[in-house]
């Protein structure tokens, strides 16, 4: 005996190539517009929560803006060379998970893959929120409005992104460019100027410099620094999808995390220059970029571009998680720790059941928190420090395994990441912990033990199956296949055709019930099957109650226990009708037979659909 492996559609012609689904994978310039959104509208929040926690000081505090920046910076360059090195040695992709599988256990790749599955979910609804409240700064009447609005964008990137995640990245890439040439532009301008050419956008706002300045001390520094590394969120991304890109895969990540750490890291450093040069103060309702922007390039077009864009992008962020999430989903599902569809791909490379998993859980926060931006902001980016301290960790131990070139060097690397991170994960929880952040610590190990559950009962599964054992040579029983009936139709013949096809022995059978026009309808039916003369026998089942399941369950029952080698198949014949909302027409009664027999017998179960066209 042989095995045949059949590939789905038609036979190729001999010249023509598989279709390996290469074009819709990313190139190194698509996978940085499809995956690197999160990180580059951090900058729209990241240097002002380095300068509101600065505040605190007054403004002396302000003035270690840019040495805490430079901190963050240089932490970054640390992350964009880890996670270069954890590209090469896990091309599969996963990021800090899967360098916690390979190096400390599974345990503690599963606390690595639950941070990241709630940093993503959080990025979605914070990334959506956060864009619409810019846009509603800028429209006040919509204000009432943001949480349908919210929704919509969600719906809006969901949709995009079932379109294949090269679609979205090509839909993504003219507003990633505008953005950053805008802060660039931005930038260039403002370090030519000797002072703000306006101040319009802060005129009228309140100041956040408190009255009661306090000292600048290491504690309010950890702090700025812990609030400041939000802007890193997102740096893992293109880590975690290494198998959505082209061939070579790992070569093409490697590119496009240097050039999102070239990027993210000259545009923290020349806000942090220019909110230094222009003295910038905090003051309420304005953020810290419309600012920057108002005194570099004046209150004009340009001022209105670039809040335009960062409303754009900060709303668009959200398909970062779209793009990670689903290969991080497709990596726990391969490993029994989530259910096997997410490891299901769509025709266009599109792991759909993540998608719309993640979609869902989305819209959920977005229903809770009501559209506000400050309910979620709290809960946000602790996840990711903890992948990120776990992922460094895990190549700690890597290179002292490996002891290739320079080992030594690439594990104090990453060690002292793994340190600064670690802190920062610390700092962040604590700070945090009363504004919602026990929320994610609660969530965490929750979500940890959801992976157990779930891979035991693949586990089970496995046992019960006996997977991985050779099974016990095929023989042939007596098959019988019960077809139940309510008439005679065009479906009750392509049934019983199906059914004297399936087995060596066909019943077909009707549930009757003792009530006059009941009595009538069964008389009729013995007559014209009588009539018809099928070749099949007809069995009524008698029952008191008006259901159909139970009986023909009760029958299958009596035919095991006086016929227990028997293989039974209760073929159910529905109608598929020709428009999707002809289907509440439906009596559903397949449904409930199905339901019974699988509940109470271990027949099979098979369900002949006749398509009405």
């Amino acid at each position: 005996m042989s095995v045949v492996t059949v590939e789905p559609g038609t036979v190729p012609a001999a010249e023509e190539p598989p279709d390996t689904g290469e074009k819709h994978r990313l190139t190194a310039l698509t996978g940085l517009a499809a995956l690197s959104l999160d990180a580059m509208a951090s900058v729209a929040y990241g240097p002002e929560a380095i300068v509101l926690v600065l505040a605190a000081a007054g403004g002396h505090g302000l003035g270690f803006t840019l040495p805490v920046t430079l901190a963050i910076a240089g932490l970054l360059a640390v992350l964009v060379a880890s996670y270069r090195q954890v590209i090469a040695a896990f091309p599969d992709g996963g990021g800090s998970y899967a360098v916690a599988k390979a190096q400390l256990g599974r345990r503690t790749s599963l606390v690595a893959a639950a941070s990241l599955v709630l940093d993503y979910v959080l990025n979605v609804a914070v990334a959506v929120t956060a864009g619409v409240a810019a846009l509603t700064s800028a429209f006040p009447a919509l204000y009432d409005d943001r949480l349908v609005l919210c929704l919509g964008v969600l719906v809006l990137i969901t949709a995009v992104n079932l379109r294949g995640i090269v679609e979205s990245a090509k839909v993504f890439i003219a507003p990633t460019a505008v953005f950053v040439v805008a802060i660039f532009t931005l930038i260039a301008v403002g370090l030519f100027r000797d002072a703000p050419v306006s101040t319009a956008a802060a005129e009228g706002h309140a100041a956040v410099l408190t009255e009661n300045a306090t000292t600048v001390g290491a504690l309010l520094l950890l702090k700025a620094f812990a609030s400041g590394c939000s802007a890193l969120t997102g740096v893992e991304a293109i880590a975690n999808a290494v198998p959505s890109f082209r061939e070579p895969r790992a070569r093409r990540a490697q590119h496009a995390e240097i050039a999102l750490g070239g990027l993210l890291g000259a545009m923290l450093i020349g806000l942090a220059v220019l909110i230094s040069r222009f003295g910038l103060r905090p003051v309420d309702g304005v953020t810290v970029l419309a600012q920057l922007a108002d005194a570099s390039l004046g209150h004009n077009w340009a001022f209105y571009v670039i809040q335009f864009a960062t409303t754009v992008l900060l709303a668009l962020s959200a398909n970062t998680s779209f793009g990670g999430l689903p290969v991080l989903l497709k990596l726990l599902a391969r490993d029994h720790f989530l259910p096997h569809v997410f490891a299901l791909k769509a025709d266009r490379q599109v792991h759909r059941h993540g998608v719309l998993a993640l979609a869902a859980v989305s819209a959920a926060l977005l229903l809770f928190s009501g559209g506000d931006t400050n309910t979620l902001v709290p809960l946000f980016a602790i996840g990711v420090f903890v992948g990120f301290t776990v992922a460094q960790t895990g190549m700690v131990l890597h290179w002292r395994r490996e002891r290739g070139p320079r080992w030594r060097a690439k594990a104090l690397l990453n060690g002292l990441g793994a340190l600064l991170t670690g802190v920062s994960a610390v700092v962040v929880t604590a700070t945090k912990f009363h504004d919602g952040a026990w929320l994610v610590v609660v969530a965490l190990p929750l979500l940890v033990l959801s992976f157990e559950t779930v891979h035991r009962a693949y586990a089970k599964i496995g046992e019960r199956l006996g997977i991985g054992r050779v099974p016990e040579s095929p023989h042939r029983d007596h098959s019988l296949v019960i077809v139940p009936v309510g008439g005679l139709s065009k479906l009750t013949g392509e049934a019983l055709n199906a059914a004297v096809s399936l087995g060596d022995e066909v019943r077909a059978v009707t549930v009757t019930y003792d009530e006059p026009e009941d009595r009538e309808a069964a008389a009729a039916l013995r007559r014209d099957w009588e009539l018809w003369n099928p070749g099949v026998d007809l069995i009524e089942l008698r029952s008191r109650h008006r259901t159909v399941g139970r009986p023909v369950a009760e029958y299958v029952r009596r035919i095991y226990d006086y016929h227990p080698g028997t293989r039974v198949t209760v073929l159910i014949p529905e109608t598929e009708p020709a428009h999707l909302w002809q289907r509440i027409l439906q009596n559903q009664r397949g449904t409930v037979v199905a339901h019974a027999v699988r509940r109470e017998t271990d027949a099979a179960i098979c369900r002949l659909r006749f398509r009405l066209t």
